[in-house]
């Protein structure tokens, strides 16, 4: 039974799927729904960031774990994120151009394979569906003309924005309705009507030069102040029907987990300081669009990463990627297993002398895998699963389950297979670790990863793309074979 803290309701839930019924008694089976919102492809990833995505993984892998199949899609935000996270402020994109000197459609495609990169470092398993917002442009207009539409909306002479005095329960994710908000205390009022109203739509710039270069398929006409903008057909300043301008953040993610997931689904994921802004705001405008209360049933954030006293932030300049990492001989695993051994809901002060002893603790248990991997099987294993299995579904407590994993290695009451089946939570490639330390040979970083995706593949019955993986390792000299304890690796 998996238990998890659902920020909508400020406390620890059972989870329930949203499954239809199809007649009285009977269930109409479905994959659970699961989003996550995705980064914006600006810059790189810091590791706070990336402390998010392996507490989603570690969800995911938990679902799995119980038996449940799922749908996971995870959004890229290319365009609207502004600089204030909320309606002030240059286009993140934008600015990142700018310091680049690139175009904003460069500076997406980089930071969107970078950040790709990190996941397959941190062995976080891909989302079944990745999305753009610039490729759905076209559902976030049709989400503003429904809200307009129903009376939710007003227009400004900088945009289209949200009414939240239409909705009575605006803010009851972050416990708004409790709280004094200020004009001036979070954002400037401009021609706001309320200090919680928030852009759904923003005019570009008037009178500006077109830009010539955009990627050949895309539709819009970029400028030169603004290289994303597109025409919606509302917009009634000066007397014109419609206007050139772009989304604002919150409805991307309204428009493309409602397309991919319904207009109910079961799990929206995300860092703790999405709270107050973004997911509030997207609550209260799906919502309004689809009429379905809860939108999504169960919310669940990951805390900070701090650096000192502050969290870690690209904005301030304090932050760590995961090169940085790799650059002082750490690797993606150990800062995996430092995660793991926090709970994704307290906060977790960065220091280079935690990571090392992660890297310590990491390479210590892999040491022991393999001399589990010499035992046969425990008649203890069964109760050592059930204890783990507890504690991943208590809420996915992750410092818990390793705990009880190392006390079974200490006392000898665990066996490789069984090892092999709490990976499948925890992430820590033992199978590969066994095969390339059994081997007595360094294995290159180029075919770890090609090894990493390959069991990636074959773990979704992805057989096309597992047989093309093993011809591209061999073509660099290596010889794959599949075996009961995993993918073993020889040189040719």
């Amino acid at each position: 039974m998996l238990k998890i803290y659902n920020t909508l309701n400020k406390q620890i839930e059972e989870f329930k799927p949203v499954y239809t019924r199809a007649t009285p008694g009977k269930l109409l089976q479905k994959k659970i729904g699961l989003y996550t919102c995705g980064p914006t492809v600006y810059n790189y990833a810091h590791i706070g960031n990336l402390r998010t995505y392996v507490f989603e993984d570690i969800l995911k892998r938990a679902l799995k774990y119980n038996g449940y199949k799922i749908n996971h899609v995870m959004n890229i935000t290319d365009v609207g994120h502004l600089t204030s996270d909320a309606d002030e402020g240059e286009d993140k994109l934008e600015k990142g151009a700018k310091r680049e000197n690139k175009t904003v459609w460069e500076i997406a495609e980089f930071y969107t394979k970078k950040f790709q990169e990190n996941l397959l470092d941190l062995n976080i398993l891909e989302p079944d569906v990745w999305c753009k917002a610039t490729d759905h442009i076209k559902e976030q207009i049709k989400l503003v003309q429904t809200l307009i539409n129903k009376g939710y909306t007003y227009e400004t002479n900088d945009g289209i924005y949200f009414d939240t005095t239409k909705v009575a329960d605006y803010g009851k994710l972050a416990n708004l309705q409790n709280q004094e908000l200020k004009a001036g205390a979070r954002i400037e009022m401009g021609e706001k009507k309320n200090p919680h109203d928030f852009a759904l739509w923003k005019w570009s710039e008037r009178h500006s030069e077109r830009h010539p270069e955009r990627p050949e398929g895309v539709e819009g006409s970029p400028t030169k102040k603004r290289q994303m903008e597109w025409h919606a057909p509302f917009g009634t300043a000066q007397g014109k029907s419609g206007r050139m301008g772009f989304p604002g953040w919150h409805i991307e993610c309204s428009a493309m987990s409602i397309k991919y997931l319904g207009e109910q689904f079961d799990l929206h994921c995300g860092g703790i300081d999405h709270v107050s802004i973004h997911h509030t705001n997207e609550i209260a405008q799906s919502e309004a669009v689809t009429d379905k209360k809860p939108w999504v049933k169960y919310w669940l954030h990951g805390e900070f990463l701090n650096m000192g006293s502050d969290k870690m932030s690209k904005a301030g300049d304090n932050f760590v990627t995961l090169d940085t990492l790799k650059e002082k001989g750490i690797s993606p695993l150990a800062y995996r297993y430092l995660l793991l051994q926090t709970h994704y809901r307290k906060q977790l002060t960065f220091s280079w002398e935690a990571l090392e002893a992660a890297q310590a603790g990491l390479d210590h248990l892999y040491e022991e895998v393999l001399k589990v991997h010499k035992v046969p099987k425990s008649i203890k294993s069964e109760a050592i699963s059930e204890k783990f299995q507890e504690a991943i579904n208590n809420d996915l407590d992750t410092p818990k389950a390793l705990a009880i994993v190392w006390e079974a290695i200490k006392n000898k009451e665990i066996d490789y297979k069984t090892l092999l089946k709490f990976d499948k939570i925890l992430g820590l490639n033992f199978s590969n670790v066994t095969i390339q330390q059994s081997s007595n040979e360094i294995i290159p970083d180029e075919i770890n990863k090609l090894l990493d995706l390959r069991q990636q593949a074959r773990a979704e019955k992805n057989w096309a793309e597992s047989d093309r993986l093993r011809e591209e390792i061999t073509k660099l000299g290596y010889e794959v074979e599949d075996t009961n304890e995993g993918q073993k690796i020889t040189k040719i």
